[in-house]
Order: C-alpha cells, then sequence, then structure tokens
C-alpha cells in the first residue's frame, strides 16, 4: 500500500473507535482502543479509551512496515 491510500483510510475512520496493536522497541507490543481525532500529512494522533488524557500520535510510515496494526 502506498502512503497516499492509507492516509485516506485513516481519514475515513477518525472519529470511530478501533482497536491498535503497536510492535514497539524490544519486542514489546501495546494493545488498545482509542479514536483518531487528528490528521496530519505525515502523522495521525489517536485519543486512548481507556485513558481521556492519553494520546498517542503515529506516523503513516508505522502502517507500512507493520510496526502499527488497526483492527476494526
Amino acid at each position: 500500500m502506498n502512503i497516499d491510500k492509507i492516509r485516506k483510510e485513516i481519514e475515513m475512520q477518525a472519529g470511530e473507535t478501533l482497536h491498535f496493536k503497536f510492535n514497539g522497541s524490544r519486542n514489546q507490543i501495546l494493545e488498545f482502543d482509542g479514536k483518531i481525532i487528528e490528521t496530519y500529512p505525515a502523522i495521525f494522533v489517536v485519543k486512548l479509551t481507556s485513558d481521556k488524557n492519553n494520546i498517542k500520535s503515529f506516523s503513516y510510515n508505522d502502517l507500512v512496515t507493520s510496526s502499527l496494526e488497526i483492527i476494526k
């Protein structure tokens, strides 16, 4: 997939509650539910549903490299 196609799909899913799986450093896997609240040219911002004050940002390249998975 190319980044433009991924960016458009992310923009369409903004506001929906989604399940995220992030493969972090040292083989740490983080799973959480959240909503995409903002999209920018290089990144998008996710607000976690479990903690209203916790916000994470990811680049579209995280999806291309499979570091981040979005599960509906």
